[in-house]
């Protein structure tokens, strides 16, 4: 028989709402610590490229084996946090985010390159998954807000040391700021790591505002569920659409000649592309966050219909009206906002959905929706080709999002209705079962 819990029965919260807050705020920040790895890359890339004269494209391999290693060994990563705890692996990713960059401090061979991307993919999977899965046990009545704070941190997380990095760069040199910053990041990620842990079966209580269900499913049972690859598909279409959306955006900037105009803003001017990519930051950060909140007060297929639909939307009026600047910034920055959101929304339905208990291993696998996503974005470029404009891919892109939209309130909201009563009768026999089994042991003769 697999465990089951019933947030109904537990007994009144036995810590202060402090206790919480503490934690979310240690994930906070082990997410930041973990950030640089991905957002800072693009600052090395050049000084690597002019030191060792290598070609950009088998640089950037790097990138990718760090992306793929994060996100496909995530299943794995969620087995071993749900058996060790938030603790081991954060400590242990820590460990791998230093040696990643100490690695890259001292490599002379694209090799030796490809090698710290792996393990940065490992030290950064293992402590993403970590603190995303705490986040949702420590708050399964405001799981939205938590995870998307969480997840904010990391994508807004380079933020505060991009510059410093940047200026370390140009007086000392690449090769020592990967050492400085990967001691400096893997120190502060170790150390924080020993304040995380899981909440005992009595710290939390449920939302009264959400439909939730109070079994705790193993992996197998979810993957046996029609939820949960309802789930998957609507994580691809639209972590696809996204991916492919910012992949492309120089391209796409160039292809509507709206690349190299200077955005005069009074206080500063900057050309539009790079204003669009610093909107990607900001946006990215606020949209996990608000999005989740949002979430968690009307509810998760609600506010997917929200998001879907406004990305959706505005991806085709980038396509219609991105030709003026102004106007491909503002919708550009619309795009990156109601995308963002994928990671606390999936992350926070799924804990809504199959319980926490088993959650790192669930998430996992629904998180590899990413890396198939990733897969595909190469296609936007085929798509481009094959019909000589960007305005098919975006056309495309946007109907993904509002398929999505549409799965998430003809489809998702009835199946997680009959889910989550299904799970709640299937709680109730199996408890039933296990009182009858107690008093039949007990009804024994000694």
């Amino acid at each position: 028989m697999s465990s089951v819990t019933s947030s109904m029965s537990n007994p009144a919260p036995i810590t202060s709402s402090k206790t919480r807050w503490i934690q979310l705020v240690v994930g906070v920040i082990c997410m930041i610590a973990t950030a640089n790895i991905q957002y800072a890359w693009t600052l090395f890339v050049p000084e690597i490229q002019t030191k060792f004269g290598w070609a950009r494209a088998e640089i950037q391999i790097a990138f990718t084996i760090f992306v793929l290693v994060q996100t496909w060994l995530a299943p794995i990563e969620g087995h071993f946090i749900d058996k060790f705890g938030p603790r081991w692996m954060v400590a242990f990713g820590a460990i791998f985010i230093g040696l990643a960059w100490i690695m890259n401090s001292q490599a002379t061979t694209l090799l030796g390159y490809y090698i710290g991307a792996a393990l940065g993919g490992i030290g950064v999977g293992s402590i993403y998954a970590t603190c995303i899965n705490n986040a949702l046990k420590w708050f399964p009545d405001r799981r939205g807000l938590a995870v998307g704070l969480t997840a904010g941190g990391y994508g807004a997380g380079s933020a505060a040391t991009i510059l410093p990095i940047a200026a370390m760069i140009e007086s000392a040199g690449f090769q020592q700021t990967f050492m400085f910053f990967g001691l400096l990041q893997g120190s502060l990620a170790f150390v924080a790591a020993w304040f995380l842990r899981s909440p005992k079966a009595n710290e939390t209580k449920a939302s009264h505002k959400l439909v939730q269900a109070t079994r705790d499913y193993t992996l197998k049972e979810a993957l046996n569920t029609k939820l949960f690859w309802l789930m998957f598909l609507m994580f691809i279409l639209v972590v696809t659409g996204g991916l492919m959306a910012v992949a492309q955006l120089g391209v796409i900037a160039k292809d509507l000649g709206v690349k190299e105009f200077q955005v005069d803003l009074y206080f500063f001017v900057m050309a539009a592309l790079p204003l669009a990519l610093m909107l990607d930051r900001i946006m990215n950060g606020i949209s996990r966050p608000f999005f989740g909140w949002i979430s968690d007060n009307i509810g998760r297929e609600k506010t997917m219909v929200i998001a879907f639909t406004l990305e959706g939307c505005g991806i085709v009026a980038l396509g219609y009206f991105g030709h003026n600047p102004y106007a491909f910034l503002i919708l550009s920055g619309v795009v990156f906002l109601a995308w963002g959101e994928v990671y606390s929304l999936f992350s926070a339905l799924a804990g809504d959905a199959f319980g926490t208990k088993h959650i790192g291993k669930i998430y996992g696998v629904l998180y590899t929706a990413k890396g198939i996503g990733a897969i595909l974005v190469p296609m936007g470029n085929l798509l481009m080709e094959a019909t000589g404009t960007w305005s098919t891919v975006l056309y495309t892109v946007a109907c993904m999002d509002l398929t999505a939209a549409f799965l998430a309130i003809m489809v998702l909201r009835p199946v997680l209705a009959k889910h989550v009563m299904k799970s709640r009768n299937m709680l109730d026999g199996e408890n039933a079962a296990a009182l009858a089994a107690g008093r039949m042991q007990g009804a024994r003769p000694a």
